[in-house]
């Protein structure tokens, strides 16, 4: 089983972030909403691993 990564992965994070905040630009609070929801599922199918993806769900509600 592949354990999470939850120290900083993202190769060049703040271009990421700012391509992600531009991606958000004029959107309304449900289509922000929307495309946060696909990201998430289109991530997730990318990842594949249920046991990943539980502890990935684990972290998120711990956070929280």
């Amino acid at each position: 089983m592949t354990d999470l990564i939850l120290t900083p992965n993202i190769n060049r994070a703040d271009d990421f972030y700012a391509e992600l905040l531009a991606a958000h630009e004029n959107l309304s609070k449900e289509e922000s909403d929307a495309l946060n929801a696909r990201l998430v599922l289109i991530l997730a199918n990318h990842i594949g691993g249920r046991a990943v993806l539980s502890q990935a769900i684990k972290a998120a509600q711990d956070a929280g």
